[in-house]
């Protein structure tokens, strides 16, 4: 799955305007950013109602394909700004961050490996 197909799959919008539409290989769950930074993996889609500058520094760190806010919660244009400058995607959906895993498990996107 492509950001692209998961934006039109959730009726999700862009926050960070053009992009290159990354392929999503797995997809993960967790606001507690240390864990994150130990079980995140390249070309990841990242579910958070974070939404501040150490998140884009954990997704520019790790090559996530996306950060998926969930809820429609705002996110600052500066942080917008940031993650647009970081070719980080962000993507704001209206659904729960349980409703979006679930959408993402039923396309067929794995889970982040364990470990």
């Amino acid at each position: 799955m492509h950001v692209s197909d998961f934006v039109k799959l959730s009726g999700g919008k862009v926050l960070t305007g053009e992009y290159e539409d990354r392929e999503i290989v797995c997809g993960y769950t967790c606001d507690l950013l240390s864990h994150v930074m130990g079980k995140g993996q390249a070309d990841m889609a990242w579910i958070t109602v974070q939404a501040h500058m150490n998140v884009i520094a954990v997704a520019a760190l790790l090559d996530f394909a996306c950060v998926i806010i969930p809820e429609s919660l705002p996110v600052e244009e500066t942080i917008i700004k940031k993650a647009a400058s970081e070719d980080i995607i962000i993507v704001s959906c209206g659904q729960t961050a349980f409703e979006l895993v679930k959408l993402l498990a039923d396309a067929g996107v794995p889970s982040a490996k364990k470990g």
